[in-house]
């Protein structure tokens, strides 16, 4: 091994140390992350951290990047496992995989999902990792736009052009304000060109509400409320919301 790749190596392992030490942190004091104490634990001065990690906040951006891109894994493998033709399937595999990395990963799922870090400003390396579970499910919904099982849905002004209506036993949606149907419509053209801005609706609302019962659930907010069948709970939004969708 030469000099060079020697010293890339020791970076490396100094600096999924830090990290490691950070994450251990966020179990205990939440986002308030300190270098100093981190180097105290690593047996360093403060000012030897800071060649790796200039500022809290360098570090803060390298720990919510990690939280992302596990989460985002997390789901794509469940997601993954089940056959592409079974939309249904797809969503409840990448819905209870959210959920059991949150499970698993409490402290970081609240770094990522939890109270904004005062004066903490998230840079743009932050936007793919967090768009990865966005991004699945949009491609789970573009997918079932291109095998004609999920059309647009019916709104009080009529489908979208050229879309079938889905079928509603609430009846048909609201009409949709213009200056939503514009934003939508740029959102699609960026990100799901394929998927009707209805949809495309549906699909955002469907995303909250998964993240909002996972939030729920970690925050507490469902205690002396709903405390044996949580899995169970999540497991029926999940497939309310997929009726919401359309996915079938």
């Amino acid at each position: 091994m030469t000099a060079k790749n020697l010293r890339a190596r020791v970076r490396d392992e100094l600096t999924s140390e830090i990290k490691a030490i950070a994450r251990r942190q966020l179990a205990t004091e939440g986002a308030n992350l300190s270098l100093r104490a981190v180097a105290r634990e690593l047996g360093m001065v403060s000012s030897a951290v800071y060649r790796y990690f200039p500022s809290r906040d360098d570090l803060l951006t390298a720990l919510i990047i990690d939280c992302y891109d596990e989460l985002g894994a997390a789901a794509e493998s469940a997601e993954a496992a089940v056959d592409r033709a079974d939309l249904l399937g797809r969503w409840l595999a990448a819905g209870h995989g959210i959920r059991d990395w949150a499970l698993a990963n409490p402290a970081e799922y609240a770094l990522i999902y939890g109270s904004p870090v005062p004066g903490y400003r998230a840079p743009e390396t932050t936007i793919g990792p967090a768009a990865r579970t966005t991004n699945l499910i949009l491609a789970l919904v573009a997918d079932g736009v291109a095998a004609g099982t999920l059309p647009a849905p019916s709104t009080g002004s009529g489908p979208d052009p050229g879309s079938a209506a889905l079928a509603d036993p609430a009846g048909a949606l609201p009409s949709m304000p213009a200056d939503l149907a514009a934003e939508l419509d740029r959102i699609a053209a960026l990100v799901a060109p394929t998927v009707p801005r209805e949809l495309l609706a549906r699909g955002i609302t469907a995303w909250i509400q998964l993240f909002g019962v996972v939030t729920f659930e970690l925050f507490g907010r469902f205690q002396n409320l709903i405390e044996d069948s949580r899995r169970s709970f999540f497991d029926h939004q999940l497939r309310v919301m997929a009726g919401h969708v359309g996915l079938r």
